[in-house]
């Protein structure tokens, strides 16, 4: 009998299994094919994130109509240019920074809707800008303040977004929903040159027949102001949308104490690693019990409490190198493609030459309706097939394979740009661009977004989101101020090979990222601080 006893004490207990939300819960079908309660859920994540994409490239043709209201059709002020072009990306990494921090510290219900509001609130302010008023130069560095703010509250949206999107889904959809919800970088881009056709085309008779100029004043403010209908339209459901059991489940951890437990274990041991197999568990639940929600009439000292224990909490975790390397891989290789995908992107003017819709004759409104014309094209070449490829096939190849590949299938074509970039005919060019643009997005411009939101644990995820995108906007910082000072001084090809060795690299620092197909990381989480109390008592 004691014996018998003995044994089943020695019969490890399965895991506990919190109770799922709904929309949870595995539905049998296909990934793609969403349930209505996804569609309302990527509708509030995902239009913000169409939103966010059309406020950071809308300022291409608003820049291009600057220079026809301020400055009599010629080019920018180079400095200014630079500046109005990269302060909302400036404003961005601030908004990943705060926002991703706050929303681990607070809360997601505490902090999300927050950024759109800021978001609205910087958009009328842009369109407030007094060019009659002001100087020309004046004028640029009012608009460009007020896009860095609301660049903060769209470098916000990036890590809420992705993170109450990925608290909410089910393991076997959650690569999808996070990939549809990127998606929207593309369809931002595609209706931001669609909008501004529109507006032009309403005003083709005062400027192109009455040769007015000074109208297009009034195309880029609506062209802005546009993006006040789906902010408004989402706002609500943001401020409203409920905290998810996921997150409320990981808070109930007393993870201060458990994680002193597992740095000391750590110390006296290299052997307890949880790398994969048995403790990366395919389920939709946590290994954690769900707690009640936090009350939301906290003093401010206890709020302060916690939000200096998150960081204390986070620095503990990611002071080991199992949980370093993935922060490390998932912003190093943000970074690295940003640095070709912005240079490319954010530089377009090589490719619409190539197009024949660089602008470059014709009037005012003839240029601006062939620039607005060549960026649907662009968009239209790769953006959004690439993207729709990645949401079929991500919870097939895994986000391992397809970032990899990505990364090596755009270095593939950017070398046979800079090889052959005098040589290439038209179509040539064209061709390798569209594949290019393709293999970005069925790539690691998708699956960049992807991993933070899959690969760390609820209660640092928003937070290490936000650090790995602020990677990823620094890069895009860097592309956008150096290309053409690069261009100029050692020539585009050279420029290409520069972002042929970023996908490169991109694609060694993805070996130091797991497959997360499936892979539950609050389980894996809770099985290292289940290991390292076990190791404690045997201690």
């Amino acid at each position: 009998m004691s014996s018998t006893t003995d044994q089943a004490k020695n019969i490890p207990a399965p895991p506990p299994r919190a109770p799922l939300e709904e929309y949870e819960r595995s539905d049998g079908k296909y990934p793609f094919l969403l349930t209505m309660t996804e569609v309302k859920l990527l509708g509030i994540a995902g239009v913000g994130f169409l939103l966010d994409a059309y406020d950071l490239f809308i300022i291409n043709p608003v820049a291009t109509m600057l220079q026809y209201r301020l400055y009599g059709g010629h080019s920018l002020p180079p400095g200014l240019e630079g500046f109005l072009k990269a302060s909302a990306n400036i404003g961005s990494v601030i908004g990943q920074f705060l926002f991703g921090y706050l929303a681990d510290a607070l809360g997601r219900k505490a902090v999300y809707g927050k950024e759109l509001m800021l978001i609205i609130i910087a958009t009328i302010l842009c369109i407030t800008t007094p060019t009659g008023q002001l100087s020309p130069n004046s004028s640029l560095v009012y608009l460009g303040v007020f896009r860095i703010l609301l660049g903060v509250g769209v470098g916000g949206d990036y890590p809420m977004s992705a993170t109450i999107t990925s608290d909410r889904a089910n393991l076997r959809k959650r690569g999808t929903l996070l990939s549809y919800i990127f998606s929207n970088q593309g369809w931002g881009s595609f209706f931001g040159s669609l909008i501004t056709i529109i507006v032009l085309m309403a005003y083709k008779h005062v400027m192109h027949d009455e040769g007015k100029t000074s109208k297009v004043d009034g195309v880029w403010r609506i062209i802005v102001g546009v993006s006040l209908v789906p902010a408004f339209a989402t706002l609500y459901q943001r401020l409203t949308l409920p905290e998810s059991t996921r997150f409320k489940a990981s808070k109930n951890l007393d993870s201060e104490k458990e994680l002193e437990e597992l740095k000391k274990v750590n110390q006296a041991t290299t052997e307890m690693k949880v790398s994969g197999g048995g403790s990366e568990r395919a389920s939709g639940s946590s290994e954690i019990k769900e707690s009640e929600s936090r009350s939301s009439g906290e003093s401010p000292e206890v709020v302060i409490k916690k939000e200096k224990a998150q960081i204390r909490e986070f620095i503990h975790y990611f002071s080991e190198w199992r949980h370093a390397k993935l922060l490390i891989g998932t912003s190093f290789c943000w970074f690295l493609l940003d640095i070709a995908f912005y240079g490319i992107n954010l530089n377009q003017n090589v490719v619409l030459q190539q197009i024949g819709y660089d602008g470059k004759t014709g009037s005012p409104w003839q240029k601006l309706i062939n620039v607005s014309t060549g960026g649907i094209i662009v968009t239209a070449l790769g953006f959004v097939p690439g993207y729709y490829a990645s949401i079929l096939t991500i919870e097939i190849l895994g986000r391992k394979w397809i970032q990899i590949q990505g990364f090596l299938m755009a270095a593939l074509f950017l070398a046979i740009l800079a090889a052959k970039f005098h040589t290439l005919s038209h179509v040539s060019f064209i061709v390798c661009f569209a594949f290019l643009q393709f293999f970005f997005n069925f790539g690691a411009n998708t699956t960049t977004y992807c991993y933070p939101a899959e690969v760390f644990p609820t209660r640092f995820r928003a937070f290490a989101h936000g650090l790995s995108a602020a990677s990823g906007k620094a890069g895009a910082i860097i592309s956008a101020l150096v290309f053409n000072q690069l261009s100029k001084a050692i020539g585009t090809p050279a420029v290409l090979w520069i972002f042929f060795a970023c996908c490169i690299l991109g694609a060694g620092f993805t070996l130091l990222l797991p497959e997360v197909k499936g892979r539950d990381p609050d389980l894996v989480y809770a099985e290292e601080i289940r290991e390292a109390r076990e190791a404690r008592r045997r201690g």
